[in-house]
């Protein structure tokens, strides 16, 4: 013989009082598979966040490498002398190369973090969009 399905008080007491309310009949089963997908999509935004600040540091790191091998290539140039106009052309070729250097490590980062953004937003969105379905489905089930 088949043993029956434990019940719950609590969810019992939540049944009943609904039932003398005459509230509409809720699927609990079907609100608690909502929420888990809802907590689904959070972890997937947080996860794609998440990744993107690894990418960032990541793509810093190598920022931070370059600019140290760059210093010490300038410190190596500057032990080899010459006149003073020398001097001030590397100066400025250094400066010019520095503000490049920097310019584009600026819209690396940001083209990063963007697309971090926009793929922990999207998951987001598509959870809204699925949830809102759902709801929809359930009041056209209920007509």
């Amino acid at each position: 013989m088949a043993k029956k399905p434990e019940s719950n008080p609590f969810t019992e007491m939540f049944e009943k009082f609904g039932h003398d309310l005459k509230l509409p009949n809720v699927d609990i089963e079907k609100m608690l598979e909502s929420q888990r997908k809802n907590l689904e999509a959070l972890q997937k935004s947080a996860s794609a966040s998440a990744s993107g600040a690894t990418a960032l540091i990541d793509r810093q790191r190598a920022n931070l490498e370059q600019a140290l091998a760059e210093v010490a290539k300038v410190a190596e140039t500057y032990r080899a002398g010459g006149t003073p106009q020398e001097f001030m052309a590397r100066q400025t070729e250094l400066a010019r190369k520095s503000f490049d250097t920097a310019l584009k490590n600026v819209e690396e980062a940001a083209e990063i973090v963007r697309k971090a953004g926009d793929e922990a937003i999207e998951v987001l969105r598509k959870r809204i969009r699925e949830s809102a379905e759902e709801i929809r489905q359930s009041f056209d089930k209920n007509k």
